[in-house]
């Protein structure tokens, strides 16, 4: 797929479709009073309304008319086989809690790729009209009618850097230790942006996110987003990251690697 041009092309358009189809979902259950969600975590709180599983559906339509070889892998739905070798990888709101609280940080996660990892993805944020896709040909951020290129930011100290995380406790106990080793060297953290903070590397606001415990449908939007804007996203070992579990997204290879060596040696100690 990352050489052939026309396929590219194709699923670019595709993907534009799905991000169009759960947005026409969404957006009249946003800020409703006919919102009802259950709750998926016995001992917490973890939502899924019946926003996420209309527009998980509205998605899979969109693929069964234009690529039923795919195959598909969604919060919701789980998984459908496909004979194609490419996977798409849907998240129909990542950011539930905050989607039920009303904040616009939540934001629908599309990405498609193979078994090395997507080279499509967008976070769309349906309510304030911003859609950010990555691809071969580089990151834009559309709103409405206008499109424009985005790069991450340039290299500067930690000291410098603005680093977000969606949770406070980020993941494990552990998880958490390392996470603050980064933060306490930080100029800025700021906590509870979902998906959006993803965007906001992609974009050039930002330098630094790192999560833990994450979902392949978690991050693969955001990784293909992030790198097609000239960033990097490696788990915290440094290695792939496209099938979740602890990610550390960063706006270019010098923050990435002093964030890598303040989480490797807190891991290791």
């Amino acid at each position: 797929m990352k050489n052939d041009p026309h396929l590219s092309e194709e699923l670019t358009r595709v993907a534009h479709l799905l991000a169009d189809a759960a947005r026409d979902v969404i957006l009249p259950y946003f800020r409703s009073d006919n919102l009802g969600a259950d709750n998926k975590l016995e001992g917490g709180y973890d939502p899924v309304t019946v926003a996420d599983r209309a527009a998980e559906a509205a998605m899979r339509d969109v693929l069964a008319q234009y690529r039923p070889q795919d195959a598909i892998l969604g919060e919701e739905m789980g998984v459908k086989a496909g004979t194609s070798g490419l996977t798409w990888v849907l998240d129909p709101i990542d950011g539930t809690r905050g989607f039920v609280a009303g904040t616009p940080t939540w934001g629908v996660l599309i990405a498609v790729g193979d078994e090395t990892g997507p080279s499509i993805g967008i976070v769309d944020q349906p309510y304030i009209g911003e859609r950010f896709i990555g691809t071969p040909k580089g990151a834009e951020l559309i709103r409405g009618d206008s499109r424009r290129t985005i790069r991450t930011r340039a290299a500067r100290p930690l000291s410098e850097a603005i680093v977000f995380t969606t949770f406070p406790e980020v993941g494990t106990p552990a998880d958490a230790v390392a996470f603050q080793a980064v933060a306490s060297h930080a100029q800025l953290t700021r906590y509870g942006m979902d998906c959006y903070a993803y965007a906001l590397v992609a974009s050039g606001q930002v330098d630094l996110v790192i999560e833990a415990g994450l979902n392949a449908y978690d991050i693969q939007g955001p990784l293909a987003l992030i790198r097609a804007a000239g960033g990097i996203v490696t788990d915290w070992e440094g290695g792939p990251a496209h099938n979740g579990g602890r990610a550390l997204a960063a706006a270019n290879a010098e923050i990435h690697a002093e964030a890598l060596a303040i989480l490797q040696k807190t891991n290791a100690s």
